[in-house]
């Protein structure tokens, strides 16, 4: 069977592929159009080119430096597997190579779209998002390729060398898992960097060239419009496919580490199942979901069209056939793969023969449409709140800034209790409602996990319409520039007013699977933990030279057989045995017929690290409010969202201010350029954003890298813990608060734009740009990126699990 499943995710993976590369000829089949609109796109197309390779450049030096530490860890200290380090590579360079398929399609896709908006607005409407669904079936086909292939190069290929070479179930989930921190660290420096890149552009091209000299979005006039579009591809599209690439492997790593762990006893085990059978179904269910998820989102990808009514409620609904009818297929196909390959666990079967898993999987995929219809419904200016914060606009740029801070921060209550009921809901269907019983804990989070796994199961479509908006958005630019007539720039408007909306969609959709993701893999972090100890016990058995049970250290024991060592907590001794181990001295052998550590029998106070389930863990390592290392990692946690956006909002802001400082210069040196006479040099402001980006991209990525290592040396595993709670509470909430509040506040100025409140050029219409450019790091920055500084957080702690297990100062007994 999981050769089968092996097959199908691999098949459905290469389809995607396939597809993807029909899309992409089909775009490159379409209508150019004239001269003018090829010169426009080949400009944003050179930009965009030369920005990535500047940035890969910056990012390769640090994916090397962090390689070489993660290959001191693994061969010097022994601390982790010695296939991270490669992994780690490996899963950046595709994470980088997604983003940079998408940038190149997009760029090859504004004119056209343009082009073909001149016939009709479905026209329109099919390049774009055809050329959106490249991106979208390019990281879903890429991304489970990536698991599979590293899967069946461990389970099949690696014992072909050797006994040495097995490896277990366990241990290939979590050596797996740590795969995705490459694929995370360049999703946040694509995200960051392109984001910085693109709002200092935007900021400059419209303060400057909409508030001061009136001239209209995207004017030739306007020296700063080639950076704002180029900002477009490599922020919104590039950091966007690194970014969900990254969110999609792993939800799907998790799950499987989860899945792995859930059946680690016999006791949840029906009659006539092995436990490794169950542990492999376990681990292939996610892959199983997400390879006919794939196939069924090309599916809806067809679905999708329109006529030629411009409202963004039609075209909204166009969209919303193909999203809807892969959901609902993907929700029976769950409920099908659930059904062939999970076990018949007792006590949560539904209807006696569908798994509960089943369910948990179809309330992620619920979550997910539930985040993106109210998301939808806030930022859209079809619908009320963005209408009413439009005309906030009329008493000047101070209301409707205050009007937009209030709005996102009052839509985060809706995604924040839709988040809780998934979890809870997804963990009550999973565990058979049993939440006090310890044997069904692990299932409970595995049904979270998988949950996380059915909200992106989707994602070929779902991604598609976030990638269509900044090709549409370029598609006005490229009209606009052009001097293409009234009627094509309408089009073009309705299309990007919509991209405006789906991409703030899209955030809420990749922020809402982060935070199921992002509890999964706190839950895989004791995994990792496990792991570290395993690993500690075996190289201690391999330095003595005597069988038998000695002090690891002052809460551990290490009964050692051959280069065997088998790890134990000392908790809850009796007052004669607790000072028996007290006297020994710290890695001798202790006194024989202190312990029983037979098969059947164990002393009180001992519990197997390798039995032990996640309570087991949270007991040993205290992890309640009251502990102060825990409650300290909370602290931080939180803060460091914070910290994070104020970095790179302060970027931004600096970059920003260089780019109205050269667009004014501009204007000012060469008036000819207002009115049409003067050419603008459109190459400095692209040098401009891209120096800013390079350099502030940095420090804000450092932080997700360096927070949990520095944090796990000084309080532990507790700590760990508290961190990473506090980053994913916070951050969720800070992030869906600022992609809505940008996202309203972008729609409110093109509401204005669409004729409303006195239009463009009057004084709401200024005072909306106003808010727009506040927004613009808010939704394009700051916002998108903490999902995946929760990710990386927790992506780094799982890496780093077994150091912090022993060369914390909490480990070493010195904290």
């Amino acid at each position: 069977m999981a050769i089968a499943i092996w097959a199908l995710a691999m098949g459905a993976s290469v389809t995607a592929l396939v597809w993807a590369y029909r899309f992409y000829q089909q775009m490159l089949r379409a209508d150019e159009g004239n001269q003018e609109m090829r010169d426009i796109a080949a400009s944003v197309r050179k930009g965009a080119g030369a920005y990535l390779k500047q940035q890969n450049k910056w990012v390769a030096i640090v994916f090397v430096a962090v390689a070489l530490l993660l290959a001191g860890m693994s061969f010097g200290l022994k601390v982790q597997s010695g296939f991270v380090p490669v992994a780690f590579l490996v899963g950046g360079f595709f994470s980088g190579l997604c983003g940079w398929f998408g940038m190149k399609t997009a760029t090859m896709a504004s004119n056209r779209t343009a082009a073909a908006a001149q016939h009709s607005l479905n026209d329109g409407l099919q390049v774009a998002f055809r050329s959106g669904a490249v991106m979208g079936l390019t990281v879903v086909g890429m991304g489970l390729s990536y698991v599979c292939l590293w899967f069946g190069f461990l389970y099949w290929v690696m014992p072909q060398f050797g006994e040495q070479y097995v490896f277990t179930l366990p241990q290939i989930s979590v050596v797996m898992l740590s795969f995705g921190m490459g694929a995370s660290a360049q999703a946040l420096f694509a995200r960051v960097g392109g984001g910085i890149f693109t709002k200092a552009a935007d900021v400059g091209a419209d303060l400057v060239g909409k508030v001061e000299q009136s001239l209209a979005e995207d004017s030739p006039r306007n020296p700063a419009t080639i950076a704002d579009n180029v900002g477009d591809n490599v922020g919104d599209v590039a950091g966007m496919g690194a970014d969900l690439y990254e969110s999609y492997c792993g939800s799907i790593l998790a799950a499987a580490a989860l899945g792995v762990a859930a059946f680690s006893s016999s006791e949840l085990l029906p009659e006539g199942v092995d436990q490794t059978s169950a542990q492999l179904a376990a681990f292939m269910l996610p892959i199983a979901i997400s390879a006919v998820g794939i196939l069924l989102s090309i599916v809806g990808i067809h679905m999708v069209k329109t006529g030629e009514q411009l409202s963004q409620l039609a075209l909204l609904h166009a969209l919303a056939k193909g999203i809807n009818l892969a959901a609902w297929m993907v929700s029976v196909a769950a409920v099908g793969l659930t059904i062939l390959l999970m076990p018949a666990t007792p006590g949560t079967m539904l209807l006696g023969f569908i798994p509960g898993i089943a369910i948990s999987i179809v309330i992620g995929l619920a979550a997910g449409w539930g985040i993106g219809k109210w998301t939808e419904y806030v930022t859209s200016d079809e619908f009320s709140p963005t209408q009413r914060l439009a005309k906030q606009a009329e008493t000047g740029p101070a209301t409707i800034i205050i009007g937009g801070v209030a709005d996102g921060m009052m839509s985060t209550w809706v995604p924040v209790c839709i988040v809780c009921a998934a979890m809870l809901g997804s963990f009550a269907f999973a565990s058979g409602g049993n939440f006090d019983d310890a044997s069904y804990f692990a299932l409970g989070l595995y049904g979270v996990g998988i949950a996380a796994v059915g909200m992106l199961s989707t994602l070929g479509i779902t991604l598609a319409t976030d990638a269509y908006g900044p090709i549409a958005d370029n598609a006005g630019g490229n009209a606009e520039m052009a001097g293409l007539p009234e009627e094509v720039r309408k089009r073009t408007d309705a299309l990007d007013s919509l991209g405006n909306t789906t991409a703030a969609t899209g955030k809420g959709f990749a922020i809402g699977s982060a935070a199921l993701t992002a509890l999964a893999l706190l839950a895989a972090y004791v995994e990792g933990v496990r792991d570290g100890f395993d690993r500690w016990g075996n190289e201690f058995a391999q330095t003595v030279s005597v069988d038998g049970d000695y002090k690891l250290s002052n809460n551990l024991l290490v009964t050692c057989t051959g280069d065997t060592g088998n790890v134990f907590f000392v908790q809850d001794l009796s007052d004669e045995t607790k000072a028996q181990w007290r006297d020994a001295v710290q890695g001798d052998i202790v006194p024989a017929g202190m312990f029983d550590v037979g098969a059947e029998t164990l002393s009180p106070g001992l519990t197997s690290v390798a039995r032990a389930d996640l309570r087991d863990y949270l007991r040993y390592y205290d992890v309640t409010l009251m502990n102060p290392r825990v409650l300290v990692g909370l602290f931080l946690g939180a803060m460091s969202t914070f910290l994070f956006c104020a970095m790179t909002m302060k970027s931004v802001g600096r970059a920003a201010q260089g780019m109205v400082i050269e667009v004014r210069r501009q204007f000012q040196e060469n008036p000819g350029i207002l009115d049409g006479s003067v050419t603008p040099d459109y190459e400095t402001p692209i040098s401009i954003s891209t120096k800013a980006a390079q350099i502030e991209m940095i420090l804000p990525s450092l932080l997700g890298l360096c927070m949990p290592i520095a944090v796990g040396l000084l309080l532990g595993v507790g700590g760990v813990l508290g961190l990473l709670t506090g980053c994913l509470t916070s951050g969720f909430c800070l992030a869906v608060f600022m992609a809505n509040s940008g996202g309203a506040w972008d729609n409110a100025k093109k509401y204005i734009e669409a004729g409303n409140l006195g239009g463009k050029g009057s004084d709401a219409h200024k005072a909306a740009v106003v808010g727009d450019t506040v927004g613009d790091p808010f939704k394009d920055t700051s916002g998108p990126s903490l999902n995946i500084l929760i990710k990386l957080m927790s992506m780094v702690s799982v890496v780093v699990a077994g150091l912090i297990v022993r060369y914390s100062l909490v480990a070493l007994g010195l904290f």
